[in-house]
């Protein structure tokens, strides 16, 4: 393979020209024969740069409405042809076919319209086809050709034209990141024409990631995928890292399935606070007293915005990040006079429809767990039928328990959550810790209510949250033995609704 190639001729054909100029007066210093299409060929004349239209080259105008211009061999040809091919030269002077050194590409915006509209005739107009061919084509024949296919990649391009030619190295990276450009693309539009899942396969492209300080631990390699930006905005404090982004997923997850003025606090992606008050200010204190020591470095996040005392509190506390869609002026000077503290403001909820989980053979493909509890679709098992605030309390728990890592129990009382058993291998430890954190921090669980993510094996479980006072319990049942869980609940007075829906979550 040739150490360098000289470029002497450029195709030119990009949807965005900013930042084109310069790229345009640089090859014309260099003395580079351009050609172009359309909209980009009137651009680079209204410079007062020479350049030939394609259709001078393939004796046909653009067609269709312009869904055909560069699709021609003699387009493709002086891009594909391999300068090192005895053959392939013959036919190139046969037909009198140019050859193209340099390639330089925009393609049609189809994600960017995607978040405009819904409109398929609109979306379907957006789907570059001349673009991604010669994209593809040029990055085939890196051999002797340079293929640019974004203006993400005009500063690199500037600076390969310093000398005016290019190596196989440098030609090579242009055609991998050609590929990337191009499969990104065609990976949009396959998730948006498939949006209805009759095509059973997953695309999933992860495009211009940045780079975080390290991964769980820092001995291990990270980055973030995905277009921050658009939902959260970082105010304050240092840069957010994997451990930070984790726990921002998860406390944002279980934010969304709150009305306002409700409080968050996670740590390790699970939660150790969340209250729904009056005021943000209560929230926050119900939310904290649920366990304060977990909640020390947490991720906290509000739904609505803080005012200057609700700030003020806490600033008093220690944790890693503070999540509002706003911030009262004075509040936020106030948190924001330490310069590490993250304060991120919440410029709208994720939510997300499906997920994706890899393992070491392979891929675990799962639509999210949307479902928003009914009491309507409740049944009674035992007990007297419930009041309008325990259901109220038990729409609370079993928003929190399906966010928590299975086994999980969480006790509710007041809108808020008072103790929780999390990730237990059995369902009885995990109602045992419930317990035993509530009153730790000083919480009776005698009137609370325990709400459980998946059914109860045994009647072990409901018999150690009677023996704690707790007479009201909301599961989906399911059990082989629900039959016992009923019948001893029916005989000790305890209140037992099966939801018919399983919250696991590992």
């Amino acid at each position: 393979m040739p150490a360098s190639k000289k470029i002497t001729s450029a195709l030119i054909s990009v949807f965005d020209k900013t930042g084109l100029e310069s790229i345009i007066q640089k090859l014309n210093e260099l003395g580079v024969v351009l050609y172009s299409t359309g909209g980009t060929a009137d651009f680079i004349n209204k410079m007062g740069v020479n350049v030939t239209d394609i259709s001078e080259l393939t004796g046909y105008p653009p067609v269709f409405h312009g869904r055909v211009k560069t699709l021609h061999p003699a387009i493709f040809g002086g891009i594909l042809y391999r300068r090192d091919n005895p053959s392939d030269l013959e036919q190139a002077k046969e037909f009198n076919i140019c050859s193209i050194d340099l390639v330089v590409v925009d393609l049609y915006p189809f994600v960017e319209t995607l978040k405009k509209t819904i409109e398929e005739a609109e979306l379907i107009e957006k789907i570059d086809i001349g673009g991604i061919s010669l994209i593809r084509a040029a990055a085939k024949n890196y051999n002797d050709v340079v293929i640019v296919p974004s203006k993400e990649y005009y500063s690199d391009l500037l600076e390969l034209l310093q000398t005016g030619e290019t190596t196989a190295e440098q030609r090579r990276l242009f055609a991998t990141r050609a590929f990337e450009v191009s499969s990104h693309y065609d990976s949009q539009i396959f998730s948006w024409m498939n949006s209805n899942n009759h095509v059973e396969a997953t695309k999933i492209s992860l495009h211009n990631g940045s780079e975080l300080r390290y991964g769980e631990n820092p001995a291990q390699k990270a980055r973030f995928y995905g277009n921050m930006d658009e939902y959260l905005t970082k105010l304050n404090g240092k840069e957010l890292s994997y451990n930070n982004l984790q726990d921002i997923g998860g406390a944002l997850d279980l934010l969304a399935e709150f009305d306002n003025n409700s409080c968050v606090i996670v740590k390790h992606t699970n939660a150790c606070g969340v209250a729904s008050a009056t005021t943000a200010a209560e929230a926050w204190t119900k939310a904290l007293s649920c366990d304060p020591v977990s909640a020390f470095g947490g991720i906290v996040a509000f739904n609505c915005k803080l005012d200057e005392a609700t700030c003020i509190k806490l600033s008093e506390f220690f944790f890693e990040v503070l999540i509002a869609p706003d911030f009262d002026e004075a509040g936020l000077a106030q948190l924001a006079s330490k310069k590490n503290r993250i304060i991120v403001r919440l410029n709208k909820t994720p939510r997300a429809t499906s997920m994706v989980k890899q393992l070491s053979f392979g891929f675990l493909w799962q639509e999210t767990d949307t479902i928003i509890e009914n009491p309507q679709q409740w049944t009674l098992k035992a007990g007297s039928a419930p009041s309008a605030k325990i259901v109220d309390d038990m729409l609370f728990g079993m928003k929190v328990v399906k966010h928590l890592k299975s086994n999980a129990i969480v006790l509710v009382k007041d809108q808020m959550l008072i103790g929780s058993g999390t990730g237990q291998t059995n369902r009885v430890d995990a109602v045992i810790q419930s317990i035993e954190k509530a009153e730790k921090f000083g919480f009776a669980t005698t009137g609370s209510i325990l709400c459980s993510d998946a059914f109860f094996p045994f009647s072990d479980s409901v018999e150690i949250a009677f023996n704690a006072g707790i007479k009201a319990i909301i599961e989906p049942g399911g059990s082989i033995r629900d039959e016992d869980t009923i019948k001893y609940c029916s005989d000790n007075n305890v209140t037992l609704l099966f939801t018919g829906n399983r919250h696991f979550k590992h």
